[in-house]
């Protein structure tokens, strides 16, 4: 495995990482059998590039998840889940996790992209979660009787699928997408007189 994750790197060649990267996601989203070479040259660099900074195509997916979890991990974060109002940090985190989502669909889906820091990162945004779906059922936006962790799935499911629609959009529209998915979190499809 490359160490690129395990130590700090200069400002050209943290670019040049990140250039790989964003170019291994395109290439990869498109074609998920694609080579080192064919990532190499949509990044613009030279293939002895690619492999000295990742020893195998392994390496470079391990890379490509734990840069895509740190991302998502950084856009749950800045929606301040444990401090902000908590349908405020419910938007802010909705609309930043569809931003990343749909910039790094390959590695946030590919069954290669597990590891321990991806999993750390996981486990940390899974807590913070259920956290501010207690919060949230504690301030009256979810029902007193809703278990906040059944939300908090029903949510996940419902992020999943707006990923899936959106992928193929040049330009997705992510706020309203954001306001749409919340909308369906928090009131449903049903009219409130529909028989149970």
């Amino acid at each position: 495995m490359s160490d690129v994750s395990t130590r700090p790197l200069r400002a050209d060649a943290e670019r040049t990482v990140r250039t790989i990267l964003e170019a291994a996601e395109r290439v990869l989203a498109r074609d998920p059998a694609a080579t080192m070479e064919e990532i190499a040259a949509a990044a613009g660099v030279a293939r002895t590039t690619v492999h000295r900074r990742f020893s195998t195509r392994e390496a470079l997916i391990a890379s490509l998840a734990g840069w895509a979890s740190r991302q998502l991990g950084a856009a749950v974060d800045e929606a301040r889940p444990d401090t902000a109002p908590p349908l405020v940090a419910l938007y802010q985190a909705t609309a930043n996790v569809l931003r990343v989502k749909t910039s790094w669909g390959f590695a946030m889906d590919t069954a290669l992209a597990k590891g321990d820091e991806v999993e750390e990162i996981q486990c940390r945004m899974l807590d913070t979660c259920d956290r501010l779906f207690r919060r949230l059922r504690d301030t009256g936006a979810l029902r007193a009787d809703v278990d906040p962790v059944w939300a908090r799935r029903v949510y996940y499911a419902l992020i999943h699928e707006a990923c899936q629609d959106v992928v193929a959009e040049s330009d997705p529209d992510i706020d309203t997408l954001a306001t749409q998915l919340i909308d369906t979190l928090l009131r449903g499809v049903g009219t409130p007189a529909a028989p149970l």
